[in-house]
């Protein structure tokens, strides 16, 4: 049964001006500032004061409301939005724009009560209470889209004519608090998606693998959800249920995005801030790049969750290469971005929370501004006082009126970069970036599947991939993600690299050699190919179909312990690895441009190199331990195919390339020289870059 209120939500949207495709809404050079600000935390009559000093601070727009649902609507249909009013007016004369957000992430209590069953569930049946979480509603339920429906539709009744309205934010960090939702309503939500994909039992059994322990079923009625608490789930099934969460998240999305493009005006963007993909991955900015105009992304550096360098001051200095890798990610799906959260001090939930280094507040700023960020919105201006966040650092002290030490190096960098703006300009190009520009082959199912099946203690999917986005970044690369369907031309990406892309179908494979004839440089590694779509073993030869592509046969794999490594040599220098190795022959013309030192296969290729039309095709059957194996590797494809490399970065020192201007960044706690012309005007910083250090320059 169609679910009505989602039919007519995606029959607007189709509807909508995006389909005939919009201007960019950040025209100007240069990177727009601004901050969050929760008039409901604060005593009314601190309200002007707080919007005022953000006005006299330099910020240009301020961001409102994305928790506020009960301030909104304290009882069901009694819409209060007058208290919304007065802080858009105050915004609006300390010469502020602001960003409208709809408050889908919290459910007032009085609707929780009165729906109990609108709560989701975690994989052990629990319910979610009210002030256990946020985002604890179940997207799947028809009370919560209703509900949701109406709150965002006197929202952008009320505002969306709003010219003191900059754009819209759709709820926060899109995702499901329990990761995945095992309710009743997910659960036949879960059927119906298994309806329309596989259409008849019988070929939901052949997906699933139906013969093996029994797993057919006889009517989708029977199908349960596949919860990682029981021993060996079937697979496939929770390939399919990531799936299917996967379309559900979006699809609340696109719902409210639908509501808002029936009232508000063109001139307003409608976005959201997506965050930490490697954490959720069932979150795919992709899907819902037809509804949105861009993809936000958030990203907090210092919760020593993330992959830093590892070094004296990571804990201090924080992630830099998952801010390039989130800003790349959500710059991908429309062509541009900005950062709608990123700290200004100590945070409050990490493993543990360090005072970031004198000077890496500053730097953090400069990095989003110098990845092409159109805006960067720090959160938060005031530290709370009561509830979850007491100890996340704002702008402001505790006291509300002084500004904090982060805050001084925020507002330090955006004197900086104003300063400079003058300088900027759009159509300013680099040679060596457009003659190395990557792309970055993307697939969440794809990393899922791996994840469900790891075949080795030691394999991580997404340090699989950060080991070649990192060496794509240590060579002062930019990176765009692509889709499956969507493989570029080699004229704009010359080079195109696919990690451990597992799941491939004959079309994929078809386009990626159509690539590489035309003159494309594509690089493959170990697992690729290895299944088909549905997540099977092809009924061939191992991983035969990517013969023809790579120039060789895939003899086998193998995997090491930890403790007794193996051996690879290339050009001289030998790297250790355990993971995961692929023994090659290479066939006719194929070259060798690494072997494995010891094993049974001692002399065997472990990374090969073909040329194929007007292209060429490495590929790296081995990961290596430190990751040098994949830097090397890359360095010499880029360094035959695109001719000399101006950088040689160490792991977390960042170079990149905006409008006219050149700006590097030091996330380690070594000082690094960097191979600056002689010739170049510095405007900021020197040669020797110390940590935290900035340093910008024109050519």
């Amino acid at each position: 049964m169609i679910n009505w209120i989602r039919f007519t939500l995606m029959t607007s949207i189709l509807a909508s001006p995006l389909a005939a495709g919009e201007p960019r809404f950040f025209a100007k050079p240069g990177t727009e500032f601004g901050v969050y600000y929760y008039p409901e935390h604060w005593p009314e009559e601190q309200w002007e004061r707080d919007i005022t000093r953000i006005g006299e601070l330099g910020f240009e727009f301020i961001h409102f409301a994305e928790f506020a649902w009960e301030k909104m609507e304290p009882a069901e249909g009694q819409y209060e939005f007058e208290w919304l009013d007065r802080v858009v007016e105050l915004s609006a004369e300390n010469g502020l724009k602001v960003i409208m957000c709809t408050p889908s992430p919290c459910i007032p209590a009085w609707l929780s009560t009165k729906h109990p069953d609108i709560l989701s569930m975690d994989e052990t049946g629990r319910r979610m209470i009210h002030q256990g979480a946020r985002l604890t509603a179940s997207l799947a339920s028809p009370i919560y889209q209703s509900y949701v429906a109406k709150i965002v539709e006197q929202l952008a009744s009320r505002y969306g004519n709003d010219p003191r309205i900059w754009g819209w934010q759709i709820g926060n960090e899109p995702h499901i608090q329990t990761v995945y939702d095992y309710s009743p309503a997910a659960r036949q939500a879960f059927i119906q998606w298994l309806r329309e994909k596989h259409g008849t039992v019988e070929a939901l059994n052949a997906s699933w693998g139906g013969p093996f322990w029994s797993f057919s079923v006889s009517d989708f009625e029977q199908v349960q959800i596949p919860t990682p608490a029981l021993p060996q789930p079937n697979i496939h099934a929770r390939l399919d249920f990531q799936t299917y969460t996967m379309e559900e998240i979006a699809q609340d999305l696109i719902d409210q995005a639908a509501i808002l493009r029936r009232f508000t005006k063109p001139e307003q963007w409608i976005t959201t801030n997506y965050a930490y993909f490697k954490f959720l991955p069932n979150v795919n900015p992709f899907l819902t790049k037809d509804a949105l105009d861009f993809s936000a992304h958030t990203m907090y550096l210092t919760s020593n969750w993330l992959n830093h360098s590892g070094d004296s001051l990571a804990h201090r200095l924080g992630s830099g290469m998952e801010l390039c890798f989130s800003k790349e990610l959500a710059n991908s799906t429309n062509g541009y971005t900005g950062i709608m959260e990123l700290q200004p001090g100590q945070i409050n939930w990490g493993k543990f929370n360090a005072m970031p280094l004198p000077g890496a507040g500053r730097m953090w700023v400069w990095h989003a501004f110098a990845l092409g960020d159109e805006f960067v919105c720090t959160y938060r201006y005031r530290q709370p006082l009561f509830a979850g966040e007491q100890y996340h650092h704002g702008i402001m002290m505790t006291d509300g009126v002084t500004v904090n030490s982060g805050g001084t190096e925020f507002l330090q960098a955006v004197d900086e970069i104003r300063t400079l703006t003058p300088r900027m300009e759009n159509d300013a190009r680099s040679e060596f970036i457009d003659t190395t520009r990557t792309a970055f082959l993307w697939s969440n199912r794809n990393i899922l599947d791996m994840e469900n099946y790891k075949h080795h203690e030691n394999w991580d999917s997404w340090q699989h991939i950060y080991t070649y986005y990192q060496g794509l970044k240590r060579l002062g690369v930019e990176v765009d993600f692509f889709e499956e369907d969507s493989i570029p031309s080699p004229e704009a990406h010359p080079f195109l690299v696919a990690p451990a892309h597992q799941m491939m179908s004959l079309e994929l494979i078809a386009d990626l050699e159509a690539y590489v004839r035309a003159g494309g440089n594509l690089v493959l590694s170990t697992r690729s190919g290895l299944k088909d779509p549905q997540g099977h073993l092809w009924e061939m030869k191992l991983q035969e179909p990517i013969w023809p592509l790579i120039g060789g046969e895939i003899e086998f794999y193998d995997h090491l312990p930890s403790g007794y490594p193996g051996h690879i040599t290339q050009e001289g220098v030998t790297h250790s690895w355990h993971v995961w190795g692929n023994v090659v022959q290479p066939g006719p013309g194929t070259l060798t441009w690494a072997t494995y030192d010891d094993q049974f296969y001692a002399g065997k290729a472990a990374v090969t190199h073909v040329s194929l039309g007007q292209g060429s095709v490495t590929y790296v059957g081995a990961w290596s331990g430190d990751w040098e194996l994949e830097y090397q590797t890359l360095r010499k494809l880029y360094g035959q195919q695109a001719g000399e490399l101006p950088f040689d970065l160490p792991p977390y020192v960042f170079v990149q390339f905006r409008q006219g201007l050149w700006v590097a960044v030091n996330y380690t706690d070594q000082s690094v020289r960097l191979p600056v012309p002689e010739s170049a005007s510095i405007h900021h910083g020197a040669r020797d870059l110390p940590p935290a250090g900035v340093l910008v320059w024109e050519n």
